[in-house]
């Protein structure tokens, strides 16, 4: 602490007025984290955040309700990685005397922790924020609440300094330079504050250097007195986003909050003082900064319709997805085998890199008299799924419900469309309820020309794209611009929406006439035309991928 350092302060100063100040110690950078449930949701970001912005001191607001084992782990962690941990606390009411005890909690907590703690788990400094210029009577009554502020600091600081191995730091904003002592008119309330901490971070909140309202010229003052103190400072600014926009980078941006960070060590390198920069706080900070562009995998999925492969040909369907870089298996479910008849299946396949859904139908299952038969498949996917382990688990549940080739749609397809409809909507709240489950099915392209039942205007494709999370459009050609010609307008539509689409083609043989199926051209035709397709739907965030239909024709599908 300050006090015990006189002598070698005295000598430092006059090595320095001699020789010069030494650049030599690592400079701070550190960031504040005010919710401290963050360390145990995401401590690995927060430690991978930190490892990437250079960070290595970290204010970490601590609840004292916690155990102590909820901070060892995150602490040892930063330790390990470099980054000291320091306690933040405060409130405005922690400057009136009749608050010192709820203040000086703090204290006694961390010394408690630290005794308990390993040496690299330990709290390496205490800082306040208390910030009394927010209370309603600041104006009215400023001279009494600084007095009792002063009082409070000198309390915390003597208890601090009791522990030589603890830094006792407060943040402060840069105007108190213009307020006097009270009683000590010639000194100002920024360097006796200065002079009670070994560091003090300077709430430099502007979003520029320089200029009458930079940050160079409102710390100038207080860096001088600093450098008289030979205290530490650094340096703050602000992320969170306030109604001022000057007094944030928030509407900058981290990238020039960045370029003009840079540049402080080089504007303030004849102040000895000059120790680093802090930026508040973590969460806004990370919030500003841009998320890189997702890198999207495409899907490339086929078919497996009969449930008996699982069993005879796991190893060639395994292999037959691994030639053919397929990472989306649609697999048909025998719900009278036990659950043990897809474990190794599915959890062979996730290893490989395969989402696996359940999927099951039929025509008839758009009927209302069907549903039940639906919600069957449901609840035994997610059975299951409760069953096994999550390496084990289907990743989503599709259906394939043609009824178009019914007699009924013939006849009364709104009332077959009504039907479908409210199977849809059962099959959807039933998969949601309690998992994490894809809900997606198959759907005739061309649906995109068929009205919706009470609304016109709405093409029932987009309907159902509307209720799923993806959707598989059957367009079934064999050229890239016929199927292009198929989607590409509800793919505008599941952008909207931010849905995804998957494009499905056929090998299978077919006798509805030429252009519907790859089994004359072969495959390496079809990957030809696929090529094309994706390279115009691309450009669409909605264009997830392909699938094939099916497994059995087009492993045997002629090259």
């Amino acid at each position: 602490m300050k006090a015990a350092r006189i002598y070698l302060s005295v000598l430092c100063l006059t090595v320095g007025f001699l020789f010069g100040f030494s650049p030599a110690e690592k400079k701070s950078k550190a960031t504040w984290i005010w919710q401290s449930e963050m360390i145990g949701r995401e401590k690995q970001e927060i430690l991978d955040f930190c490892k990437s912005n250079d960070i290595n001191l970290v204010y970490l607001r601590i609840e004292m309700n916690k155990p102590y084992d909820y901070y060892r782990d995150f602490i040892r962690e930063a330790t390990e990685m470099g980054i000291e941990v320091h306690a933040v606390a405060g409130h405005p009411a922690w400057a009136l005397k009749s608050n010192e005890k709820r203040m000086m909690n703090i204290v006694h907590w961390v010394k408690s922790y630290n005794r308990e703690a390993q040496k690299n788990e330990r709290i390496r400094g205490i800082q306040l924020d208390i910030e009394p210029y927010l209370l309603p009577f600041w104006e009215a009554d400023q001279k009494r609440i600084i007095r009792e502020w002063q009082a409070n600091v000198q309390a915390f600081t003597a208890e601090v300094s009791k522990d030589e191995d603890l830094v006792a730091s407060a943040a402060i904003p840069f105007w108190l330079d213009d307020i006097p002592v009270p009683g000590q008119e010639e000194m100002s309330l920024s360097k006796w504050m200065i002079s009670q901490f070994d560091t003090v971070c300077i709430m430099a909140y502007r979003d520029t250097l320089s200029g009458q309202n930079g940050i160079l010229n409102l710390i100038d003052q207080e860096m001088k007195e600093a450098d008289e103190l030979e205290s530490r400072v650094l340096v703050a600014v602000n992320m969170k986003p306030l109604d001022e926009d000057h007094t944030s980078f928030a509407e900058e941006g981290p990238a020039l909050m960045k370029q003009q960070l840079e540049q402080l060590p080089a504007h303030l390198a004849q102040h000895p003082s000059f120790s680093g920069v802090a930026i508040h706080d973590y969460r806004n900070w990370k919030e500003a900064i841009p998320l890189p562009p997702e890198t999207k995998q495409r899907y490339k999925g086929t078919y497996i319709w009969r449930a008996e492969l699982i069993g005879t040909e796991k190893e060639e369907i395994l292999s037959f997805a691994e030639q053919n870089g397929v990472n989306l298996l649609y697999v048909r479910l025998d719900l009278e085998q036990p659950t043990s008849y897809y474990r190794d299946f599915v959890r062979e396949a996730r290893e490989a890199g395969i989402e696996v859904h359940a999927m099951g139908g039929h025509p008839i299952w758009a009927m209302s008299e069907s549903r039940s038969k639906i919600i069957k498949l449901v609840n035994w996917v997610k059975a299951y799924n409760e069953s096994v382990s999550t390496e084990e688990q289907f990743h989503g549940i599709h259906l394939d419900i043609e009824p178009y080739v019914l007699p009924a749609w013939r006849e009364d397809k709104e009332a077959v469309l009504r039907q479908w409809m409210g199977n849809i909507e059962a099959f959807v709240e039933e998969t949601k309820n309690g998992t994490s489950l894809e809900a997606s099915v198959d759907l005739a392209a061309w649906l995109d020309k068929t009205p919706t039942p009470g609304q016109p205007e709405l093409p029932f494709s987009h309907w159902m794209i509307k209720q799923l999370d993806h959707t598989t459009l059957m367009a079934f050609r064999d050229r890239a611009p016929g199927i292009i010609g198929l989607v590409e307008n509800q793919m505008k539509y599941a952008e909207s929406l931010q849905k995804k689409l998957v494009v499905a083609v056929e090998t299978k043989e077919s006798h509805e006439g030429n252009g519907i199926t790859f089994y004359e051209e072969g495959m390496g035709e079809m990957d030809r035309q696929l090529d094309l397709v994706t390279k115009v739907l691309d450009r669409y965030s909605s264009y997830w991928g392909l699938a094939i239909h099916a497994y059995d024709y087009w492993k045997n599908g002629k090259e």
